[in-house]
């Protein structure tokens, strides 16, 4: 059976902006043109591929599976056109990125306004956002996590140096209450957890002991999703917060925290940004692979020789 890949193309973009009209706005069309393509590929495939009401479009099971299988070889040639298109150009047009909100390197305004400066026609588009999903089938041309949870066939390029988490408390609790001398006295203290959605369990603070790895599951009185209030509670003596520790550094410079438990708490593999293989990588997204290999990076090899210094 010969198949329309425009109309397979005009289905992914129908799933992406879910909305017959959003898809006909993108490719220049009538909403009924659209329509009629999605009905004449569900003809042809002889299955429902969307659910349509008055109100919205959703994807059946069918066009759920459709979607999964055409996302990574779309992507593939969105890019391999752009890239063809761009070659005398350079490096234009929107890079989309998923960036995880701790990720603070790289969320730094000195990486990214240096970027956007040595790169004026690429105009970037940043999600901020800690929910795990498949980049590549949401339409991000990047992403940017850690990179002990990045999926294997993906390309990673390392953001600066290893990152450690950190337990962190104002010097007013430790006055008040004390500290814990081991992670597991923690379930006797007064905690702000941290969690990455609002339908998650709070995240478990990890630690390690004689090269062993353990978790602690704290019970928090406080917890959110938004790390910038949860430095302010811990600054302001609401408890022992636990985070990445480059969150927590000017706070600790500043005399405002102090780190605790630092023997249990090991570097590890930190940020990377992450990409999918492609043989034709887009001029935009290479622009910010090669930028991101060259920017000077105030690692953590810094901060732990001022940290034996004092």
């Amino acid at each position: 059976m010969e198949m329309d890949l425009n109309a397979l193309a005009v289905f992914a973009l129908v799933a992406e902006e879910k909305s017959f009209r959003g898809a006909a706005d993108r490719v220049g069309v009538t909403r009924s043109a659209v329509s009629q393509t999605i009905r004449k590929l569900e003809e042809r495939l002889g299955i429902a591929l969307v659910q349509r009401t008055t109100r919205s479009v959703s994807l059946t099971e069918a066009g759920e599976r459709l979607l999964a299988d055409l996302s990574p070889a779309l992507s593939e040639v969105r890019a391999a056109v752009e890239a063809t298109r761009d070659l005398r150009a350079g490096p234009r047009g929107r890079l989309r990125l998923a960036v995880s909100s701790i990720a603070e390197r790289f969320l730094s305004g000195p990486f990214l306004a240096g970027f956007t400066a040595a790169h004026p026609d690429v105009e970037l588009d940043i999600t901020v956002t800690d929910e795990e999903f498949d980049i590549v089938a949401a339409g991000y041309d990047a992403g940017v996590r850690l990179g002990e949870v990045i999926e294997q066939d993906m390309i990673a390029v390392a953001i600066g140096d290893e990152e450690r988490q950190l337990a962190v408390c104002a010097p007013a609790y430790r006055e008040r209450f004390g500290v814990p001398s081991h992670p597991r006295e923690l379930a006797a203290h007064r905690c702000i957890g941290w969690r990455p959605g609002p339908k998650l369990p709070p995240y478990r603070w990890e630690f390690a002991e004689d090269g062993k790895e353990f978790s602690v599951n704290v019970a928090p009185e406080i917890t959110t999703s938004d790390m910038a209030l949860m430095i302010k509670l811990a600054v302001a003596g609401a408890g022992i917060t636990f985070g990445m520790e480059e969150s927590f550094r000017p706070a600790i410079a500043r005399g405002e925290l102090e780190p605790l438990l630092e023997e249990f708490c090991p570097y590890f593999a930190g940020f990377h940004l992450y990409y999918p293989s492609r043989r034709a990588m887009a001029p935009k997204l290479r622009a910010l692979v090669d930028y991101l290999r060259r920017f000077e990076w105030e690692g953590n090899a810094t901060a732990r020789a001022e940290s034996a210094m004092i």
